[in-house]
């Protein structure tokens, strides 16, 4: 649904995205990372087909963002992090509005607003002013206009910013209701639980770069390499003269723990559970010690950083 190949994006002398290969797949979410000024919107504005490429290509849904940009755009849904509420219409008007925007009939506007104010948990407000709405449900509104168009890519720039819990947490269940497995789910986003619970893919961009892109699991492995786990007792227990499998390095240990590092756990794991079985050990839990996104996240842009520090 979304490819590009060297995608760059010069502004006379900065060069704020350089050289960006990407695949997203029907199905998938993929997130964008970085820090502010990173290239994470201008990459969304030449997917959207708002901006031209200064080197490279991309494709999205089938369709080449210079070639065919109305295309493009016909077939991308977008959530800006202002996404622009008129605050005196309703609801009904609002979506009816950008219905004829995207030169819907007036019978395919009432069915498609009337099934997305539903889907959205809008309905019943449906008639009131926007201005009276909660970040939660203003927010849905604009996925809801989004959607208007049923597109098959949305481009969703910080779609949780600045809301409460609460209603962030209503928008991330509409996020992992929208995939399916013809729409594809690009988000850009500082919320690094938020994309580690949501996102089938991650790129980490830097200076308009990816430094790192993958799924989670690839990530970590990536970044940190071999998995740790830890092993825990139930009671007091001497580790001392425990052989462990081929291819397990024992860490540390205490009394009631060890940590050991494992090449291969599919393999290995069964082998460390019999040998500590084999000595009378009374393993309460054993567990891989989780790297989680912010971790991957803050390790790889200090190793970018440092490199750039040294050049």
């Amino acid at each position: 649904m979304i490819e590009t190949h060297d995608l760059s994006k010069q502004f006379h002398d900065f060069m704020a995205v350089d050289g960006l290969d990407l695949s997203v797949q029907s199905g998938q979410i993929l997130a964008l990372l970085g820090q502010n000024g990173a290239g994470k919107t201008t990459t969304v504005r030449m997917l959207t087909a708002l901006l031209q490429p200064s080197r490279g290509w991309a494709r999205v849904a089938g369709y080449d963002v210079v070639k065919n940009g109305h295309d493009v755009r016909a077939s991308v849904g977008v959530l800006t992090e202002q996404h622009g509420l008129y605050m005196r219409m309703t609801a009904i008007e609002y979506l009816d509005f950008f219905g004829q925007v995207y030169s819907l009939s007036p019978s395919a506007r009432k069915s498609r607003s009337d099934d997305l104010l539903e889907y959205f948990g809008l309905a019943d407000a449906s008639r009131r002013r926007i201005g009276e709405y909660s970040k939660g449900m203003r927010q849905k509104l604009a996925l809801a206009r989004a959607m208007m168009h049923d597109p098959g890519v949305l481009l969703l720039d910080e779609p949780t910013s600045a809301m409460d819990p609460e209603s962030a947490r209503l928008v991330r269940d509409e996020i992992s209701r929208l995939k399916s497995s013809k729409r594809t789910i690009v988000i850009c986003s500082h919320n690094l639980t938020e994309v580690e619970t949501l996102a089938d893919k991650i790129a980490i961009i830097y200076r308009g770069r990816i430094l790192l892109q993958g799924a989670m699991e690839e990530l970590r492995h990536k970044v940190f390499g071999v998995p740790e786990y830890e092993i825990k007792f139930a009671r007091d227990w001497d580790a001392s003269g425990l052989e462990l499998p081929s291819g397990v390095e024992m860490l540390s240990q205490t009394a009631t723990s060890m940590k050991v590092r494992v090449e291969a756990p599919r393999e290995s794991n069964p082998g460390i559970l019999r040998a500590l079985s084999s000595r009378a050990a009374s393993v309460m839990a054993f567990e891989e010690e989780t790297r989680t996104l912010e971790q991957v996240y803050l390790k790889v842009m200090a190793e970018a950083k440092g490199r750039e520090n040294v050049q």
